[in-house]
């Protein structure tokens, strides 16, 4: 495949994605407030938004807003990433990314549930793979030391992650049937998280330091990062969504394996394995081809 832009906006993507991961996992070996960390990431998220994407003001606010939903991500956004973080800690990269990009699925199972999509026997099909790849992704090769505590927060904080990023696209899809603008939706969840996690932080009375705001503004760039050129990649192949839908997600979880497996030395079993190899191949399943 030549290396066009949209190309290059995919490869971008997805390194940025499995950076947020990164960044996650070195966070407890440097000891980084991961609290204080996610609160920066949400203003220098926020700046970029209102910088890059130029939502018009006029579309921020207006009787059509759906607050309750804003609200709802304003919650949710801030909390995922916090057991994103977790589960990085507990379960490592490799399954807590894989996690967060099964978590695709649950929209697909609101869509057939809530909203009467029909089901035909591929999507179906693509929903057995993929809790089928969670279950395997979720057994963990039990180690000496482990506590069950330990052992128990290997699969709950992956579980909790795809669980939450499934409800999180759910959530953005109804500010989107509600007419908001996609920059302006993002801008304000952006906002609302950042307010929420600075709320809790004053509350606590934290001890601000500047190695947790370094480490906020490394993830907000990488994470506004992410979005950003998935934006672009799909304005650079708006003739080819499954391509960018479908690489964007297994590159992630192929990246996020092999830097979780050969950077971080994370455990994978033969079970585990066969979890990537059928996420892999729901992904394909799903994507509208």
């Amino acid at each position: 495949m030549p290396l066009t832009p949209g190309v290059l906006y995919l490869l971008a993507s997805v390194a940025c994605s499995v950076t947020v991961a990164v960044l996650l996992k070195l966070a407890r070996r440097y000891d980084v407030d991961v609290r204080q960390a996610i609160t920066v990431n949400y203003a220098v998220a926020a700046l970029l938004c209102w910088v890059v994407l130029r939502p018009d003001p006029s579309t921020l606010v207006t009787p059509h807003t759906p607050w309750a939903v804003l609200a709802a991500l304003g919650v949710l956004l801030p909390s995922v990433f916090l057991a994103m973080a977790a589960a990085v800690r507990h379960a490592g990269i490799v399954r807590s990314d894989a996690a967060q990009r099964l978590s695709l699925f649950i929209p697909l199972l609101a869509a057939f549930a809530l909203f009467g999509e029909p089901i035909n026997g591929r999507k179906l099909a693509a929903i057995l793979l993929a809790f089928s790849a969670l279950a395997c992704l979720l057994r963990r090769p039990a180690a000496a030391a482990q506590t069950p505590a330990d052992s128990r927060a290997a699969w709950l904080w992956p579980l909790v992650v795809w669980a939450g990023y499934g409800v999180i696209d759910i959530l953005f899809k109804q500010v989107a049937r509600a007419g908001t603008a996609f920059a302006g939706g993002l801008l304000l969840a952006f906002v609302l998280a950042g307010v929420l996690m600075l709320g809790v932080l004053l509350c606590r009375r934290v001890r601000w330091e500047r190695r947790h705001l370094a480490a906020g503004v490394a993830l907000g760039l990488a994470n506004f990062g992410n979005i950003l050129t998935y934006i672009r990649a799909h304005q650079s192949l708006p003739d080819h969504p499954a391509l960018v839908f479908a690489s964007m997600n297994m590159g992630v979880i192929t990246l996020g394996t092999l830097v979780g497996a050969l950077a971080f030395r994370e455990p994978l079993t033969r079970l585990n394995l066969l979890g990537i190899a059928l996420a892999l191949a729901a992904i394909v399943l799903m994507a509208p081809w």
